[in-house]
């Protein structure tokens, strides 16, 4: 039997998969010679050049390791592909093969004969009607629409015998047997298509629209993949559950994993930092091509803030400063991006902050909310080496520009949904870090607190926590210190004087306020007579919270002679401003070393 590319049921038989995975693993050596060439540019010709040359000939010289680099990537990216395609059609092709084997089993089993056609002839078998004679054996042809079988011996009139037993048994392995080498037909067409995309730019240069064709080429062979890889990722299972699952993966399959599913594998929680790290790096070339081709103004911001991400990592860490990972990036809704200064798996001290209102990934979080962890990375470093500080953009904090989406700053939503997200992300930093016992803090900012206290109260709370820290902050969703879960002795606040964001009314003034009219004021009062009360709950700032509040510098005034300004909302990691303590009080706390910071009285 053949289908429409010439394949017989025989060529499928006898169709040997292990010279198809074979070719495979030469892709994938040709593609990891390629990643090791461009890890030796990255990690010695390029530190070795910024570290001893200066001046016009070594920045072109690092202008062209840089594209060199960039090549190696492609390279490796492509290879990759092209194993993963050639694994899985290998994949597809046994499942077809092996169908189609057990149906030929059966059929000699029972003495059948399966003609080249895929038609299967029958022995005569059972009980007559008349005389005692069996029905006559016969010829099934496949049920499918393909040529047709030839003609068979004619069958005994109906009304005359009895059916033949053999007859619906060899219906049945005929259709197997055409179904498998449909199947097969069609998985071979497929993937021809998707092999024959996946060749290379012509010449030495890779320019900058191959981003583009790379996400094309990943699309096209994930899609293909699909069972293959996908289906087996543990997408709905627990930080630990995932790490056990990469932990028991082959080389081999990790290595297709990150080339077919980088984006995947570097958002998911419970994979080790520097997997994740390798797969986003990949990843974020396939986002900048997307983004590349599109021109609302929302992928415009973000294409922004990707392409400065991408700037810091290629600039690499200057001498003392702690690497950086990219453990997260995303175009979903606002966009994603996870950034630690330090290994996350390997410190002692393991920290995240949690930026706030109106962030979103563009060039202002790549550019000052990396800064903020980063400075304080360098700092807790000074303290203790043995720690890691990572900026965690996992939710979509609420924007003051969209319209009637400005609202969700004035609900808990996008808290509680952020908080989810965090809480799985701060599970999976415990989970991967290889110290027994590290101590993990988390830091929020302005709304970011709110998710950070959202993030608490979850069964069994943050996993690992010791530490919180709370700047600028309306409120965390609870009243009192202690139910955030770490103890009321480990949650520290910083308010500045101020910092109009930390003196927000709550709930209920605005609402007594509203319906007071003329007594507005008064009624105010009364609905919070302690003054204690913001809009998220009570002042963590003040003493009925029961947090430890440290030192922080006043800050501008909102309205000042230069005009407005909201420098006392963003100053707290500032330590290179007039009063660095604030900066200085969340570096001791995020290496451990909290004992040390300079409390001031609570409100």
């Amino acid at each position: 039997m053949r289908g429409g590319t010439g394949l017989t049921w025989a060529a499928l038989r006898d169709l040997k998969c292990a010279e198809l995975e074979g070719a495979a693993d030469g892709w994938g050596r040709a593609g990891n010679r390629a990643d090791a060439a461009r890890d030796r540019i990255e990690q010695q010709l390029l530190t070795g050049l910024r570290g001893t040359q200066h001046g016009e000939a070594a920045e072109g010289a690092v202008r062209r390791l840089r594209a060199l680099s960039r090549n190696f990537q492609y390279v490796y990216t492509e290879c990759g592909l092209v194993r993963t395609a050639l694994n899985s059609l290998a994949h597809e092709l046994k499942v077809r093969q092996r169908a189609l084997r057990e149906a030929l089993d059966d059929a000699a089993a029972l003495k059948f004969t399966v003609h080249a056609d895929g038609s299967v002839s029958y022995p005569a078998a059972g009980r007559g009607l008349i005389a005692d004679r069996p029905p006559q054996g016969g010829t099934a042809a496949p049920s499918s629409p393909l040529p047709p079988a030839p003609p068979s011996l004619p069958a005994p009139p109906p009304a005359l015998t009895a059916p033949n037993p053999n007859a619906a048994k060899a219906q049945d392995i005929a259709d197997r047997v055409a179904e498998a080498v449909r199947g097969a037909a069609e998985t071979d067409w497929r993937y021809a298509g998707i092999l024959r995309r996946l060749k290379a730019h012509e010449g030495l240069g890779v320019p900058d629209t191959v981003r583009r064709d790379a996400a094309r080429d990943a699309a096209a062979v994930r899609g293909a993949a699909g069972s293959y890889l996908r289906d087996a990722v543990p997408q709905d299972a627990s930080p630990a559950e995932r790490y056990a699952w990469w932990a028991g993966l082959t080389q081999e399959q990790r290595e297709e994993y990150l080339a077919v599913y980088p984006d995947v594998i570097g958002n998911l929680d419970g994979i080790p930092a520097l997997v994740r790290d390798t797969a986003n790096r990949d990843n974020l070339q396939v986002l900048i091509g997307e983004l590349e081709g599109r021109d609302d103004g929302r992928s415009a911001a973000q294409l922004e803030g990707l392409r400065e991400i991408e700037r810091q990592l290629e600039a690499g860490p200057r001498p003392g400063e702690p690497p950086m990972l990219l453990l997260g990036i995303s175009d979903e809704g606002n966009g994603r991006a996870i950034v630690a200064f330090g290994n996350p798996d390997t410190a002692r001290n393991v920290a995240a902050y949690v930026p706030g209102l109106n962030t979103s990934l563009d060039q202002g979080f790549a550019r000052d909310d990396l800064k903020r962890a980063q400075d304080t990375a360098i700092a807790a470093r000074d303290l203790d080496p043995s720690t890691s500080v990572t900026a965690w953009l996992g939710y979509d904090a609420p924007q003051i520009i969209d319209g009637m989406e400005s609202l969700a700053v004035a609900g808990s939503a996008k808290a509680e949904e952020g908080g989810r997200a965090f809480n799985g992300f701060m599970n999976g930093l415990a989970t991967t870090n290889e110290n027994e016992n590290p101590h993990m803090v988390a830091i929020g900012h302005s709304y970011g607190s709110r998710t950070v206290g959202a993030a608490t109260q979850y069964a069994g709370g943050v996993p690992g926590l010791d530490d919180i820290v709370l700047v600028g902050s309306p409120g965390v969703g609870v009243d009192r210190a202690e139910e955030l879960g770490v103890g009321e002795e480990h949650v520290f606040v910083g308010a500045a004087e101020n910092d109009v964001v930390t003196k927000l009314p709550s709930k209920q003034q605005v609402l007594a306020g509203a319906l007071a009219g003329p007594f507005a004021y008064i009624a105010g009062d009364l609905a919070d007579p302690g003054d204690d009360d913001l809009w998220f709950g009570k002042d963590p700032a003040s003493e009925a919270f029961g947090a430890r509040r440290f030192r922080s510098d006043e800050g501008p005034h909102l309205i000042g002679p230069r005009g407005f300004s909201i420098g006392a909302h963003s100053g707290y990691f500032d330590r290179e401003g007039a009063d660095p303590v604030s900066a200085d009080s969340i570096a001791l706390i995020a290496a451990g070393k909290a004992s040390n910071i300079n409390l001031e009285e609570p409100r």
